[in-house]
């Protein structure tokens, strides 16, 4: 044991030093440390999180990636049909990192009840289309199944459900426009298989999901035509890098559109999200880091006696410094503890039970979402200890100011 830690320790253990004068600026140091520590890892957690959240939520609908014809089409209904003949169809094997294709088409339409009717679009989907992220969102019923002849069964958003007032095992009818408009509607019916939520109510009240060979007898397409692809990737951060060699490897007559460039706006939201947690960690790390300069100040001013005695016994004033430096260490290393204590605690309790709702209209999830990754909370408590002590550096030099001839003289 070296002799500063052997000093620093004796101090920390002292009960003079528990009922000191600066006993109570120590407490509120601790407690700054704690707070700096509890709001960093909920303002990490819950941004990290909702970005998350929605961004799922975008691709669930749209892939990471569509593939859709060259054209000025600025429609969400596929009004020009692709062939699904293409070299990167089923297995996109050009490209590294791409997890799922599938082809998907969409259509406008009119649901009409006997009180209300609903202006929407039909999502038609095959049996290759992945349901991974809706089994998430399902909240009744169950998944429909399109792997067979055409097939009458639909998952609807809850919030369709209740607007016009459906329930799982209920029938409806849908009105199709014809290309001539004097012409009589096509008419559908269709049964309710599954209610899903995703929290995302600008594509919840657009959206619902029912066969793709609907889609393609009602636009007098054959068997081998859809709307677009749409494709899944492995990791969100390749997103950029994927989608250029999947634009490299498809033909010249498709393009290539990302997620984030279909949802322009929401994507930039919650792209601020990041300034907005490294703006919280730096001010609370900055006023963490002023309540131990002043804790460590009274320390050492509390202790200008022993400061001298031992520069009369030789001590340099780098050690002695060390000495308090491991004091305040040790102020941080508890104010971290109890903060890492009670604002993981504070995560875990959100993540298991919800304890603070959103609203979906604003935030497109109905409760404050959690990411936890041990590699943050560990960056961000390092992080923490050494901004801290570096901070601590400066007004321990206080300590070769001090005189050992008036510092250990008694008045």
């Amino acid at each position: 044991m070296n002799f500063e830690y052997f000093i620093a320790k004796r101090i920390i253990g002292s009960k003079s030093y528990k009922s000191s004068v600066s006993a109570p600026i120590i407490k509120i140091g601790i407690a700054a440390i704690a707070i700096g520590i509890i709001v960093m890892l909920i303002a990490i957690a819950t941004g990290k999180g909702l970005q998350q959240k929605i961004r799922d939520k975008a691709v669930a609908f749209n892939g990471h990636i569509t593939i859709t014809n060259f054209d000025s089409n600025n429609s969400e209904e596929s009004q020009f049909p692709i062939s699904i003949n293409q070299e990167f169809y089923p297995k996109f094997k050009g490209v590294e990192g791409i997890k799922h294709v599938q082809a998907v088409a969409t259509k406008f339409g009119v649901i009409r009840t006997e009180t209300d009717f609903e202006g929407v679009i039909m999502k038609g989907v095959g049996a290759d289309y992945s349901w991974d992220y809706f089994e998430e969102f399902l909240i009744d019923g169950k998944l429909p199944n399109y792997s067979d002849e055409m097939n009458n069964e639909v998952l609807i958003s809850q919030y369709l459900a209740k607007r016009l007032g459906f329930k799982v095992g209920d029938s409806f009818q849908m009105f199709f426009m014809k290309e001539d408009a004097n012409q009589s509607p096509f008419i559908r019916k269709f049964d309710v298989v599954g209610i899903y939520n995703s929290g995302f109510q600008e594509l919840d009240e657009t959206y619902f999901i029912g066969d793709l060979k609907h889609v393609q007898r009602l636009n007098r397409w054959e068997a081998d035509q859809i709307g677009n692809f749409e494709v899944f990737i492995d990791d969100y951060d390749d997103l950029e890098s994927i989608a250029k060699e999947v634009y490299k490897n498809t033909p010249s007559t498709l393009n290539t559109t990302t997620v984030a460039e279909k949802y322009a706006t929401i994507f930039e939201w919650i792209g601020i999200f990041d300034n907005n947690t490294n703006g919280i960690i730096a001010i609370m790390i900055i006023v963490a880091g002023i309540n131990m300069i002043t804790a460590l100040l009274v320390l050492i001013l509390e202790r200008t006696q022993m400061i001298g005695l031992l520069k009369a016994l030789g001590t340099n004033n780098w050690s002695i410094r060390k000495i308090f430096l491991y004091n305040a260490s040790y102020l941080v290393l508890l104010g971290m503890f109890w903060g890492n204590l009670i604002g993981l605690g504070l995560l875990f309790a959100q993540q298991q039970f919800g304890l603070f709702p959103l609203n979906p209209e604003v935030y497109y999830v109905t409760q404050a979402p959690v990411y936890l990754n041990l590699g943050y909370i560990l960056a961000l408590n390092v992080g923490t200890f050494v901004v801290c002590m570096l901070m601590l550096l400066v007004p321990s030099y206080i300590i070769s100011k001090i005189s050992p001839v008036k510092a250990i003289r008694f008045e």
